[in-house]
């Protein structure tokens, strides 16, 4: 049984059934909103029932962003979504539901029958190129860019970690855009995909470091590297080892608990009279970080978008 949270269950164990051999064949999905305290519960119930994977969602649009070390933190009313294999008796599942719950639980459940499909392009369908700033564009699989003076970075949006579909990666990339990073030495600190570090490299930059305490994120950096030919202008380095000499421009796109709790880490990448850009950080949270980078950095006006905020300091 898979479990996950958020992410597009159905994707998942298509994939995993052709890499299997297996045929494509009809799903049966539940949709259960409960109150976050009776989650646990519903993920055992449809466990016991044979769900193939379950997944944990929002169900009242309530943003989470900041959950404590450790802490693995639910929606308020949270979205319970159970995958069954296709030829499981509807009309059994639903009863053994109803069994095991209350009816005023129980009503609210919903089972759909989903048809398997070629998921992966169906969903990158829905995606087409992006432009950033005037010439900055972010290109998924078998998109065109027809702008001549493009600057293009071929990445899958969501299929790794930052892709410029969110505001805090699209401000990033916008202020590249805008800004003269010929032969200038970057830092992407909490690279994820490694998009700006990618961009900046696209836009002129001499070389590139992307760190980050995830694994995965340093896989999905390395393989977006060399997707787009930049491999050996790209470092890519754990959070755990020796930090590189200091940078002329360090971007550093991650929450703002963490921006201000490794303020003295970030601020000793930033060379004499080197920049820094700070994102991840909602508009009420601005004055909190500036406030903790002030001693080492002189920050201009914050930059918006969707609530949002990019702030851009020069060290003092």
């Amino acid at each position: 049984m898979v479990q996950v949270t958020g992410i597009d269950q159905p994707k998942i164990l298509c994939a995993l059934r052709v890499l299997r051999g297996e045929p494509r064949m009809p799903w049966i999905q539940t949709h259960l909103v409960i109150d976050k305290s009776r989650a646990p519960l519903i993920e055992l119930l449809f466990e016991e029932l044979g769900a193939l994977s379950i997944t944990l969602g929002d169900a009242g649009d309530e943003p989470m962003l900041e959950p404590g070390p450790g802490e693995t933190p639910l929606w308020s009313a949270t979205r319970v979504t159970g995958l069954f294999a296709g030829d499981t008796d509807i009309d059994g599942l639903r009863s053994r539901i109803d069994q095991a719950l209350n009816r005023d639980t129980s009503g609210h459940l919903q089972l759909e029958v989903l048809e398997d499909q070629d998921w992966e392009r169906a969903w990158l369908e829905r995606f087409h190129p992006m432009r950033f700033g005037r010439r900055l564009w972010i290109r998924p699989s078998g998109k065109q860019v027809a702008a001549e003076d493009a600057v293009v970075v071929d990445l899958d949006p969501g299929l790794a970690f930052g892709t410029g579909t969110h505001p805090t990666t699209a401000l990033c990339l916008t202020w590249l855009d805008g800004s003269d990073l010929s032969e200038r030495r970057v830092i992407d600190f909490g690279c994820g995909s490694g998009v700006l570090a990618i961009a900046a490299l696209k836009l002129g930059a001499a070389h590139a470091t992307g760190i980050d305490h995830d694994p995965q994120a340093l896989l999905a950096t390395r393989e977006n590297a060399r997707r787009n030919g930049v491999s050996t202008h790209l470092e890519v380095l754990s959070d755990k080892a020796p930090p590189p000499p200091p940078s002329s421009l360090v971007v550093a796109n991650i929450l703002s608990n963490v921006l201000i709790e490794l303020q003295a880490t970030i601020s000793s990448l930033v060379a004499e009279d080197g920049e820094l850009v700070l994102s991840g950080i909602l508009r009420e949270q601005a004055e909190e970080v500036m406030r903790a980078y002030h001693d080492n950095m002189q920050f201009d006006a914050p930059i918006e978008q969707e609530g949002w905020v990019l702030l851009h300091a020069r060290r003092r």
